[in-house]
C-alpha cells in the first residue's frame, strides 16, 4: 500500500502494548505529541479509528485489533532482515563471484579459496573461468564482482592492481631434455609447439616473447586447458611454454624436462574491480585474500 509508514505501525503497536501515548513515547524516544501525530496520520491513511481511550488507558478498536497480527509479522520480518544484514556485515554469509583464467583457477586460487572458506564458512564463492577480455566484460557489466587475470589489461572503469608474478618456462617430455641452460626463441623455431589458444592474454604474452626474438610462432596445436597441454607434452607430441607453477608438482618431475627462457618471460596476475564497486564484507575478504598472494 502506497504511503504506508512502518514507523507509524510500530508506534501504534507500542501504544497498545503499553496502554498509553505517554508510555509509548518513552519507549520509542519520541515526544507525546509526535506519537499522537503518528497515530492520527495512520488512522487517516486507513480511514478508520484504531485507538480509543477507556479511562486513562489507550485501547485498540476492533479495526486496531485486526491490524495488530499484521504488525507482529512485520516486526518478525524486520528482525529477521536485521539479523540477515548483520551476518552480511560480519562477512558470515554472502556471495562472491570471481572470474579468472583456467591456469590461475587450478594453481593459484585453491589455497586462497580454502583459507577464505575456513574464515567465512557461510560465504558462497562462485568461480568463472575464461579469457581476460571476456572476464573484464563481466566485471564491467556487474555479473562478476572481481577478477584475477593475466596482465596487461586495461579498461577506464576498472581498477587493476598487480598481485602476483610468475616465471614462464619451456616444457618438454622428460626423455627429450636439451642441454642448453636456457631456451631462446630461435631454439624453438623448428620445434613442434603446443601453445595456449589464441585470444587470451597469456597467448599474447608468449607470442610477444617469440616476436621479440624475431620468430613467428606456428604451433601445431592450440588448447585452452593447461592440463591438456601438459598431457600432450608428456606424451612426446611437442614442447610448450607454461607458467613454472604448473610443472612444479612432485609428479611433474618424472614427466617433464623444464628449462628457463632467455630472455626471461614473466606473466603478472592482476586483481580487477570496478572503480565504483560497493565492497560488501564478502568481497572485501576475497580482495584481502588475493592481495595476500604478493
Amino acid at each position: 500500500m502506497r504511503g504506508l509508514n512502518l514507523d507509524q505501525l510500530i508506534t501504534f503497536a507500542t501504544v497498545v502494548e503499553h496502554g498509553g501515548f505517554t508510555e509509548a513515547a518513552g519507549r520509542l524516544g519520541l515526544t507525546q505529541p509526535a506519537v499522537s501525530m503518528q497515530i492520527r496520520n495512520l488512522e487517516e491513511r486507513f480511514g478508520v479509528r484504531l485507538v480509543e481511550r477507556v479511562g486513562k488507558r489507550a485501547l485498540p478498536t476492533a479495526a486496531g485489533r485486526d491490524l495488530l497480527p499484521f504488525i507482529r509479522r512485520l516486526r518478525e520480518e524486520m528482525e529477521a532482515a536485521a539479523a540477515a544484514m548483520g551476518r552480511h556485515r560480519a562477512g558470515q554469509v554472502g556471495r562472491v563471484r570471481i572470474g579468472t583464467g583456467a591456469t590461475a583457477c587450478i594453481y593459484r586460487l585453491p589455497p586462497v579459496l580454502t583459507a577464505l572458506r575456513n574464515a567465512h564458512p557461510g560465504l558462497e564463492i562462485i568461480v568463472v573461468t575464461g579469457n581476460t577480455p571476456d572476464i573484464l566484460d563481466a566485471v564491467e557489466g556487474g555479473t562478476l564482482d572481481l577478477a584475477l587475470v593475466t596482465l596487461p589489461a586495461g579498461r577506464p572503469g576498472l581498477s587493476i592492481e598487480p598481485v602476483c608474478a610468475e616465471e614462464l618456462v619451456c616444457v618438454g617430455p622428460r626423455d627429450d631434455f636439451h642441454q642448453q641452460q636456457a631456451v631462446a626463441p630461435t631454439a624453438l623455431a623448428d620445434e613442434t609447439l603446443i601453445l595456449y589458444e589464441r585470444g587470451g592474454t597469456m597467448r599474447a604474452v608468449i607470442d610477444g616473447w617469440f616476436m621479440a626474438g624475431g620468430i613467428q610462432p606456428r604451433p601445431s596445436m592450440e588448447l585452452g586447458n593447461v592440463e591438456a597441454i601438459k598431457n600432450l607434452v608428456a606424451a612426446g607430441l611437442g614442447r610448450s611454454i607454461l607458467p613454472s607453477v604448473t610443472v612444479a608438482g612432485p609428479q611433474d618431475c618424472d614427466r617433464f624436462a623444464v628449462q628457463a627462457l632467455t630472455p626471461p618471460l614473466i606473466r603478472t596476475l592482476g586483481l580487477v574491480l570496478r572503480r565504483d564497486k560497493v565492497l560488501d564484507a564478502g568481497v572485501r575478504a576475497m580482495v584481502k585474500a588475493i592481495s595476500g598472494m604478493r
